[in-house]
C-alpha cells in the first residue's frame, strides 16, 4: 500500500473507509470515523471526533476537544475553537431514538467558531462570520456577522482579515484597518465586500494586493 498524503499521529484513530485530503494533519487521539470527508491541507487538534457523514472542506482548522457529528458540514477555511459545540438533534432523549430527525449545520467558507461557542443544530452560519467565546447560536447568521453573548445577538461587523469594522466618513462604507478593503451595507443585514469577489478565498498572501 502507498503512503498516505496526510499526517495522522499514531494514537489517532481512522476508520475506514472515508476521504481525507492531501496536507491534512491529524493529532493526537483523534477518531475519524468511516463515511467523513476531510479536505486538504486542514488541521485537526487533539481529541477531535468527526462522525460519519460530516462533510469538511480544506484549510480547515479544528482545535482540541471538538466533535463534529453527523449532519454538521464545515465548508473551506472555517476555523472552530477549543471544546466549541455541535448538536444535531434539537431535543435528545436518551430513552429515544432520533436518528432520522438530525438536523444539517452548514459553517460557511471562512467562519471562526470562537472556544466554547455552541452552535445549535439547523443554523447555517454565513461567510466570515465571527461567533464569539461562550456564544450560544440558535438560529441563522449573516455573512459577516459578529455575534456574542447568550443567546447570541449580532453586535457589529466583522472583515474577512477577522477585524471588527468600524464606520469610515468615505460614504458610510466600513474598513478593514489590516487590508483596507472596504465593506458595504447593501440592505439592511447584509453586508458585501467592494474589494474582493464575493465567492472567493482571500489571496494567497492573505493581504489586498
Amino acid at each position: 500500500m502507498s503512503e498516505p498524503s496526510y499526517f495522522a499521529h499514531q494514537s489517532a484513530y481512522i476508520d475506514q473507509p472515508c476521504t481525507i485530503g492531501a496536507g491534512t494533519r491529524i493529532w493526537h487521539f483523534c477518531h475519524i470515523m468511516a463515511q467523513a470527508e476531510i479536505g486538504e491541507r486542514c488541521v485537526l487538534g487533539q481529541n477531535v471526533m468527526v462522525a460519519g457523514g460530516v462533510r469538511i472542506g480544506s484549510n480547515c482548522k479544528i482545535q482540541n476537544n471538538v466533535s463534529l457529528y453527523t449532519g454538521v458540514e464545515l465548508e473551506d477555511d472555517v476555523f472552530c475553537g477549543p471544546s466549541c459545540v455541535f448538536t444535531n438533534v434539537i431535543n435528545p432523549r436518551s430513552q429515544i431514538v432520533r436518528q432520522s430527525q438530525y438536523q444539517p449545520t452548514r459553517i460557511r467558507r471562512g467562519a471562526t467558531i470562537g472556544a466554547n461557542a455552541t452552535i445549535v443544530c439547523g443554523a447555517t452560519i454565513g461567510r466570515y462570520a465571527f461567533i464569539g467565546a461562550g456564544a450560544v447560536i440558535r438560529g441563522d447568521v449573516p455573512d459577516y456577522a459578529l455575534m456574542l453573548g447568550v443567546p447570541a445577538a449580532q453586535k457589529g461587523w466583522m472583515s474577512r482579515h477577522g477585524h471588527r469594522l468600524t464606520r469610515s466618513e468615505q460614504g458610510g462604507m466600513l474598513i478593514c484597518p489590516e487590508s483596507g478593503w472596504r465593506y458595504r451595507e447593501v440592505e439592511p443585514g447584509r453586508l458585501c465586500c467592494l474589494d474582493w469577489p464575493e465567492r472567493e478565498p482571500l489571496p494567497p498572501t492573505g493581504v489586498s494586493q
